[in-house]
């Protein structure tokens, strides 16, 4: 038997919608992450961009379990010296909830150029419309 090697250009991405209202953060965006690296698929090779795009809306409704509301903050460094910021989380789901989703995604992906390719496959809407109705997404139950 010869081992099946997966190439890029044989691939075939579809488009899922999630819904993120009242899910949990991190376990909905570790079911995203693996999907769009393609673990769900049996053609997956972690060398091959086997992925799906992933369209999720309503990500100003996501939550969190625990007292994390309160104590959860996004970490930032300005670049200059001793200038750093640190976002809560309830001011960052006022004004950019779907950051949080992204944020939460991308710590979950490769930290090389593979996984930068995967996260832009990745579309957050903070309300329930998305402008990709051309690629008729199936709906993804998480």
């Amino acid at each position: 038997m010869k081992t099946y090697v997966t190439k890029p250009e044989e691939v075939q991405h579809k488009w899922y919608v999630v819904d993120a209202e009242n899910k949990v953060l991190g376990r909905l965006a570790a079911e995203v992450a693996a999907i769009l690296r393609g673990k769900k698929k049996p053609i997956y090779q972690p060398n091959v961009d086997a992925g799906d795009y992933v369209i999720i809306v309503n990500a100003g409704k996501v939550k969190l379990t625990g007292l994390k509301d309160d104590a959860k903050k996004y970490f930032s460094v300005t670049g200059y010296v001793g200038h750093s910021k640190n976002v809560p989380y309830k001011s960052m789901q006022e004004k950019h909830p779907e950051r949080i989703i992204e944020k939460a995604v991308k710590g979950m992906l490769p930290h090389n150029a593979l996984g930068r390719k995967m996260y832009r496959k990745l579309h957050v809407y903070a309300g329930p419309k998305h402008n990709h109705t051309a690629q008729q997404p199936e709906t993804l139950e998480i």
